[in-house]
């Protein structure tokens, strides 16, 4: 209870609780402190892909020292964080994922989630947009080791409910996943028009609904039964 890194639980709603979860900071024992942390702790880095959402952070004296972990991201048995990668044979895209830690994928040559790909699963265009060496470039499709496994697993879970999140202004969105999380419930609440397909996951991974073992109709509530 008394450490510095102990929290209650925001429990403002369902993405505020599993964001809450998600959190990583660079503060507490062991750690930075807000004085001592300059600018280039706090600013995006290669090596956050995959692993801590670039969008997700406060927007005070904090930002950049807590972040959230991206929408994939794992913790390996050495405490690294890992992002999953479908491997790349010979232009072939396989269903075989792997988890690598920043060190392990520096070698490979990463293609977008996005690449073209024919119906046999083949990347097809002639120069492929890639990662390599933490760097942004171009390759032929054969030198492509990896692929991204979805758009979404660069950001964070609140990031990714944005809907058309490449179209917004990077500081906006930091502004729309921050307030996400403080949404009160609504007396009469509504469907959105446009969603993303993540607000399932956080409904049910949050624990906050209550879910039914089987499909059906409901057909009363009752408090006191």
């Amino acid at each position: 209870g008394s450490s510095q890194l102990s929290q209650f639980m925001d429990q403002n709603n369902p993405l505020s609780e599993i964001t809450h979860k998600r959190r990583v900071s660079a503060l507490g024992p062991g750690g930075l402190t807000r004085e001592r942390a300059g600018f280039e702790v706090r600013d995006v880095h290669p090596t956050h892909y995959g692993r801590v959402c670039p969008i997700e952070t406060p927007e005070g004296p904090n930002i950049g020292l807590i972040n959230s972990l991206a929408a994939y991201a794992r913790t390996n048995q050495y405490g690294f964080l890992e992002s999953p990668y479908r491997v790349v044979k010979d232009t072939l895209v396989t269903d075989e994922i792997v988890f690598l830690s920043a060190i392990e994928e520096a070698d490979h040559v990463i293609a977008q989630a996005s690449a073209t790909m024919n119906d046999k699963g083949q990347l097809v265009d002639e120069l492929v947009a890639v990662r390599h060496l933490n760097e942004f470039t171009v390759k032929a499709p054969e030198d492509v080791t990896l692929m991204d496994v979805s758009p979404k697993q660069v950001v964070s879970v609140a990031a990714s409910l944005i809907p058309f999140l490449e179209h917004d202004d990077a500081n906006r969105a930091l502004m729309g996943s921050n307030m996400q999380r403080q949404a009160v419930p609504t007396l009469r609440s509504d469907k959105p028009l446009v969603g993303t397909g993540m607000e399932r996951n956080v409904a049910r991974d949050s624990g906050v609904c209550v879910v039914a073992r089987r499909g059906g109709v409901i057909d009363s509530v009752d408090a006191s039964r």
